[in-house]
């Protein structure tokens, strides 16, 4: 395993599609918020981890990673796409020698599938995680693509890097990399998977 990859966290979306109570990142998902899950799960693969994120969540964030590894982004702006996410990810950690990106609604991808990806990258510069044949999440970049990757702006993300360069396909038994939390049914989905309740958003 390769401790110089980091995990990007994606926590800077308006998450418009989520109609609950609070910011979905923020909502409780067995005993911690979303994006803590999230970033647990990803603290526990050993790889350092970089949250892209903007104030009102910062309360979600700010007990788990040093001020280093916190990049705030506005609440509103220009730096709101996922492209603009990504590129503030990795040069917050850009001396890495690869980067996993991982959105902040994911909270169930598993530290070994984590581990995975990023072992992917001695072979080729671009791996993500599949689950049975279907293309997930994390996506994982070669340090060879710094320069691509700082780049990127708007919402398009990286998804031109997967097109353009080698890429590799890491089979995992994890339906976690395929679970989001765009809405209250995948949030209840996801706290059913955990043994929570659904409908259940107290400690």
């Amino acid at each position: 395993m390769n401790h110089d990859t980091a995990v990007v966290v994606l926590a800077a979306g308006a998450a418009s599609r989520y109609k609950g109570e609070r910011h979905k990142l923020a909502e409780l998902l067995g005993g911690m918020s979303v994006l803590a899950r999230t970033i647990t799960q990803a603290q526990a693969s050993g790889f350092p981890v970089v949250a892209v994120t903007t104030p009102v969540l910062l309360p979600e964030v700010a007990d788990l990673l040093p001020a280093r590894d916190i990049v705030l982004v506005p609440e509103a702006g220009p730096r709101r796409g996922m492209g603009d996410s990504i590129a503030s990810g990795v040069t917050g950690r850009a001396s890495a020698s690869g980067w996993l990106i991982l959105p902040g609604d994911m909270p169930l991808v598993r530290p070994d599938t984590l581990r995975a990806v990023s072992d992917a990258l001695e072979q080729q510069p671009v791996a993500f995680a599949q689950y049975r044949g279907r293309r997930g999440h994390p996506v994982g970049f070669g340090a060879e693509l710094f320069s691509d990757l700082v780049r990127l702006q708007g919402d398009e993300g990286a998804r031109r890097l997967l097109a353009r360069y080698p890429t590799a396909a890491v089979e995992v038994d994890d339906p976690g990399v395929l679970m989001d939390i765009d809405t209250v049914a995948d949030l209840d989905a996801a706290r059913q998977r955990l043994g929570v309740p659904a409908g259940v958003s107290t400690f």
